[in-house]
């Protein structure tokens, strides 16, 4: 799960970090987590991410301290979460450097709408804005779903370029089987392996060890460049 976003979560509330990060788990994401300030600095020094989440109330150093210290090395995006929901706080906060700012309690939803609308913002040459998606020597073109290497064009069955397409659009991020199913018309999953073998076998030069369609294990699949 190396290329999935990566995101930090630090927070001193043990049930609300742990649920936070399965929460962001089942919805693809790479996870850390870190009880203070201390604990998250050791996980920094040894990982880049791509997002971090920090409450504001944390033992011996203040989330609004962290971040104001972090954003002097760092240009990582920041969400910070509170209890407090004073309009002072939230500017402070801001001022620090957070991207945004969420009051406790919140829709886990509409905290996945947010991380996911800054790492958008981050990178606006997505997959989804163009036409067509390149991994290694190939091409998938989304208006007439069809594959190429190089010069050398590879047919795809409908089925299979509809998986494709889904991944392609998704490139570096897990997708379910759950979502897969839904968009290939509510098809089983063991249909949905079935033709990521077959898609494997036309692009992996080994398909039993994939360079580019791997599998994320208890979600789904993800598609790397």
């Amino acid at each position: 799960m190396s290329n999935l976003h990566k995101i930090l979560v630090i927070d001193d509330d043990t049930r609300l970090r742990s649920l936070l990060g399965k929460f962001l788990n089942d919805n693809g994401f790479e996870v850390h987590l870190a009880k203070d300030v201390l604990e998250a600095e050791q996980i920094i020094a040894a990982t880049n991410f791509d997002l971090l989440i920090v409450d504001v109330m944390l033992p011996n150093k203040s989330g609004i301290e962290f971040t104001d210290d972090f954003r002097q090395k760092f240009s990582t995006p920041v969400i910070m979460l509170t209890a407090r929901g004073e309009p002072d706080d939230r500017i402070r906060g801001l001022e620090a450097g957070a991207d945004d700012y969420m009051p406790k309690p919140f829709e886990p939803k509409e905290l996945l709408l947010r991380i996911n609308n800054i790492l958008k913002r981050l990178n606006p040459n997505s997959a989804l804005k163009k036409d067509f998606c390149s991994f290694g020597d190939f091409t998938f073109s989304f208006q007439d779903l069809r594959l190429k290497k190089l010069e050398n064009f590879i047919h795809l069955t409908e089925s299979e370029a509809k998986i494709l397409k889904i991944l392609s659009q998704e490139i570096g991020k897990a997708v379910s089987r759950e979502k897969l199913s839904q968009l290939c018309g509510n098809i089983d999953y063991r249909s949905i392996d079935v033709q990521i073998t077959r898609l494997r076998r036309k692009i992996e030069s080994n398909p039993k060890q994939p360079e580019f369609i791997q599998t994320v294990r208890n979600y789904g699949y993800v598609l790397y460049n």
